[in-house]
């Protein structure tokens, strides 16, 4: 009574996908997938949590290379200040307000009549 066989499989199959429908069967591997994951995590977690020696030397490691990662990460941070205040440094030029008649180059249009509509007195 105890040995499960190939046509006894096939049937708690088929009673599965009665129940659950084939649609839903995807997301619940997916699901089951997910928790062996996380259990699997947990328990190595567990693990590492017995051997604090082994954990205390590779936090020193890591606290090493932290280090260094952080010089690099504001070395990074000071350059991209720099690019910034470059940039912005740039857009206050262009955006500098032209004299009436010149082209965005500061270049004076010559031989073309200019009308200044912005500061026309009306009567």
């Amino acid at each position: 009574m105890g040995n499960i066989g190939t046509p006894e499989l096939l049937i708690v199959l088929l009673v599965v996908v009665l129940i659950f429908g084939s649609a839903k069967l995807p997301q619940l591997a997916r699901s089951l997938g997910k928790s062996a994951r996380i259990l699997k995590a947990e328990t190595k977690g567990l693990r590492d949590d017995d051997e604090p020696d082994t954990a205390a030397k590779s936090d020193a490691a890591q606290a090493k290379a932290g280090g260094a990662q952080s010089n690099a990460a504001r070395d990074r941070a000071a350059q991209l200040r720099e690019e910034a205040a470059r940039l912005e440094r740039e857009a206050a030029a262009q955006e500098a307000p032209r004299q009436q008649g010149a082209l965005s180059s500061g270049e004076p249009i010559q031989g073309v009549p200019v009308s200044d509509y912005g500061n026309r007195k009306t009567s």
